[in-house]
Formats: C-alpha cells, sequence, structure tokens
C-alpha cells in the first residue's frame, strides 16, 4: 500500500490517499469466496455441494470479484488512516487509478475533521434577559387564555375590529375572476390580518345582508407574483356579524382548564407553575441563542462539506416529515438542497465547537444533571411518573434530554467566560403576544 496526502485537493480538509492492491492477494480471496458459495450451493443435477468450481465462478465471479475488493479497499483504508492519525470526516470516495498486471491501484479522497483552536471570549458581551413572574404576568396569562376561548354572538350592528364576519367575496382583475379571488362562506376576525388591509377596512362598518363592491391594489411584495401591485375589484355579501363573548373567570373556566372542581384559586397557582416553568424555558432559550452565535462569530474554521451534505439530508427528511404530519402531500412539493444549507452548515459548526469545548473541559452530562431535565418536564403533565419512566425505556428519547443537559453545561461554561449584561425583557416580547 502507498499513501499520499500531499496530491491536489479541492479544500483544505479534503485529502487522499493512494492504495494499491496485489491482483494475487485479491484473487485468493476471490477463491476462498467462491469455495465458501459453493458448500452451500443447490443446483438441479448436482448433490448439494457438489457444484463445478467452474459453473460457481460463472455465476458469483463477479459478485465475489467486488466483494473482495471493497473489504481489500476498506481494510488497506483503515490501516492507512490509523498509520497517518487522520480523523475521517464522511465516507471517502475510491476512485481507479492505472493498474499493471501485480497490482490494481486506487484513490480514496476524504475529508477530516479541522482542527479547532477555540477563541478568547474575555471581550465578548451577551445580554441576560430578565424577567419576574408576577401577578401582573399571571393576570395577562388568564386574559390570554380566556381570548383563546372566545365564541361569537351574531349583532345586527356594523362591524368593527375584532368581529368575526362570515362573507361571500368574487374578485375579478381587468373584468376577469382570477384564482384565489373567490369564497363561499369565509370567516375571518378583522384585525387580526389575515386578510389585506384595504380588505378588512372595505367590510368594517357593514352589516349583515349587506353587499359591497370596492376596488383595491395589492401590495407589490405579494406573494402571487401574477398579483403584486395589481388592482382588481372585488363584489362581497356579508353573511353574518359576530362579536366576541369572552368566558367569565368561573368555576366553568377553571374546569376548562382541568381543573376538575373549578377551584379558581387552584386553577391560578397551576397557571402560575407553568408559566414560571414557560418564562425560565425561554429565557434559557434566548441566553442559549446569544451564546451559540457568539461562538460562531468566535471561532472561524473550515467545515466538512460532507457532514453538511450529511445534515442536509436529515434536515430535508425531518421536513417532509413535519409535511406530512401536516396532511400535505409531499411528494408534490420539491424540495431544493440549497434550502437547507446555511442552517446545515450552522448546525455542523456549531455540533464541532460544542464537541470540542466539552471534550476539553470535561463538561459532558451527568446522570443527576439527566433525571433533573427528564423530573422537569415531567412536571407538566398529569401523571409525572409515566412520564419519567416513558424517557427512561428510549435511550434515544433520554439521549436528546442529555443533548440538552450537555448544551447547558457549555452555555453556563461560556457565561462565566464573557461579560454578562443582564437586560429586563417585557413579558410580552418574551412570549410573543401581539400588542
Amino acid at each position: 500500500m502507498e499513501t499520499n496526502t500531499d496530491a491536489p485537493v479541492a479544500n483544505a480538509l479534503e485529502r487522499r490517499l493512494d492504495l494499491s492492491v496485489p491482483i494475487a492477494e485479491l484473487d485468493h480471496l476471490v477463491d476462498q469466496r467462491l469455495r465458501q458459495i459453493g458448500r452451500n450451493m443447490k443446483m438441479p443435477g448436482f448433490r448439494p455441494g457438489k457444484v463445478p468450481p467452474q459453473i460457481i465462478r460463472q455465476q458469483y465471479g463477479q459478485q465475489a470479484h467486488r466483494d473482495a475488493l471493497g473489504e481489500t479497499l476498506g481494510r488497506l483504508f483503515n490501516e492507512a488512516v490509523v498509520a497517518h492519525q487522520l480523523r475521517v470526516a464522511g465516507t471517502p470516495r475510491i476512485e481507479p487509478k492505472a493498474s499493471d498486471a501485480t497490482h490494481m491501484e486506487f484513490s480514496a479522497i476524504f475529508e477530516v475533521y479541522p482542527e479547532i483552536a477555540l477563541s478568547d471570549l474575555g471581550e465578548v458581551e451577551i445580554e441576560r434577559p430578565v424577567l419576574e413572574v408576577g401577578p401582573a404576568q399571571i393576570d395577562e396569562t388568564i386574559e390570554i387564555l380566556r381570548k383563546q376561548r372566545v365564541r361569537y354572538q351574531p349583532v345586527e350592528r356594523p362591524a368593527a375590529s375584532a368581529d368575526r364576519v362570515s362573507i361571500d367575496f368574487a374578485g375579478t382583475k381587468d373584468g376577469q375572476p382570477f384564482s384565489g379571488g373567490q369564497g363561499k362562506d369565509y370567516r375571518f376576525v378583522l384585525g387580526e390580518g389575515k386578510m389585506l388591509s384595504d380588505f378588512e377596512n372595505a367590510v368594517i362598518g357593514t352589516r349583515a345582508g349587506e353587499s359591497k363592491s370596492f376596488e383595491m391594489t395589492f401590495p407589490p411584495e405579494y406573494f402571487a407574483k401574477e398579483l403584486a401591485g395589481q388592482s382588481v375589484s372585488f363584489e362581497i355579501s356579508v353573511n353574518e356579524v359576530g362579536e366576541p363573548v369572552l368566558p367569565e373567570l368561573d368555576a366553568d373556566f377553571a374546569r376548562s382548564l382541568g381543573v376538575a372542581d373549578g377551584d379558581l384559586d387552584q386553577m391560578r397557582s397551576e397557571i402560575e407553575d407553568n408559566l414560571r416553568r414557560e418564562v425560565r424555558k425561554r429565557l434559557q432559550a434566548r441566553i442559549t441563542g446569544q451564546v451559540m452565535d457568539a461562538l460562531l462569530q468566535a471561532n472561524s474554521f473550515d467545515v466538512p462539506a460532507a457532514l453538511v451534505e450529511k445534515e442536509i439530508e436529515r434536515l430535508m427528511e425531518l421536513a417532509r416529515a413535519d409535511m406530512e404530519q401536516r396532511g400535505m402531500k409531499v411528494k408534490d412539493l420539491p424540495m431544493q438542497p440549497e434550502w437547507f444549507s446555511d442552517q446545515a452548515k450552522r448546525r455542523v459548526s456549531l455540533g464541532l465547537i460544542l464537541a470540542e469545548i466539552v471534550r476539553l473541559n470535561e463538561l459532558a452530562a451527568k446522570p443527576a444533571q439527566v433525571r433533573a431535565l427528564v423530573d422537569e418536564a415531567a412536571k407538566s403533565y398529569e401523571h409525572p411518573e409515566e412520564v419519567v419512566r416513558w424517557y427512561y425505556a428510549d435511550p434515544q428519547r433520554l439521549s436528546d434530554i442529555e443533548g440538552a443537559a450537555i448544551e447547558s453545561n457549555v452555555v453556563d461554561w461560556v457565561l462565566g467566560r464573557v461579560k454578562v449584561v443582564d437586560r429586563p425583557i417585557a413579558f410580552a416580547e418574551l412570549m410573543g403576544h401581539q400588542s
């Protein structure tokens, strides 16, 4: 076997090993495989194991040669990798070279993991969002829960913002109907932004039983390019106007939230517990995002294309599975790898950085950490002990928790080395509530 790590490569992480396979050794392996096949081969006219060697070779010679060659190349490649102390990223690409009467020559082209020299983080500043959960946040959450359970009562007055309307509509462009411009008994809430503002403004002030015609212009950035910036006409008929009616803050409301006896104090206590957990999770997610961004900005290195391609495939599979769960026909939707390339590169880069930090600082997850995270996740369920058993019954589920523990360890390690500035954050901003 010969090696050639100085040959021209496509990128800084690509390496090339030249592999030389002795033909005599390969022929010996092929003969061994054919003899093994012959011991068990059955063929009409011959006793088991007595099929002539030339027939065995005729039927299985090519397969035996491919298998023996693959096995030999794999062994030679692994030996070369160990000898050169290389950390291979991905699967090597094997290319044939000019051979002679005694040897078959190949090149194995592959990438190696980058050497990561972690940068100093002493000058990096990270803002830590701070929020204390108090009565005001609990009250706001209760109001949101009430709005989620709103019902609409028909009224005779003109439609106003926050009302739900049911309309029939027909749109035309240059006197001709256009795609998506028609609807029957279409319901939407005024002010929620489901419809374009010009359309909503035309509906506001109408009553049930009224019809109306109006013109409007689609915004230049409208997603349907054939309509972007175009003027159209609409005719609408209002079938119903309904005003919102929020549920009373009573025992029935508490029972709708899972409080069996309808006790309002118990309801408030449970909401507070759940809210505190959610706030902690969101605060941690925000600071984790800042830490990861800081690590990426501070540490620049080449990323193995093979790992990025593998991550792209994984992200595409996750996207397909998600769309299938939503009832979409994935086979009818072309999916382009470049859609996921930036995300994949980020994830691979972060994975390499985090692995190096964990390795150098012994930040692997401890069993007690994992159990604490499992217990925390189980608290929001009616039977926490069953959730705990569910996690520990599957190594894959537990590995996800272990990953979260390791990430938390890295975040704490980084926060101990950067400048941390606490910044109060508004409850609505943290929770993503619309003003």
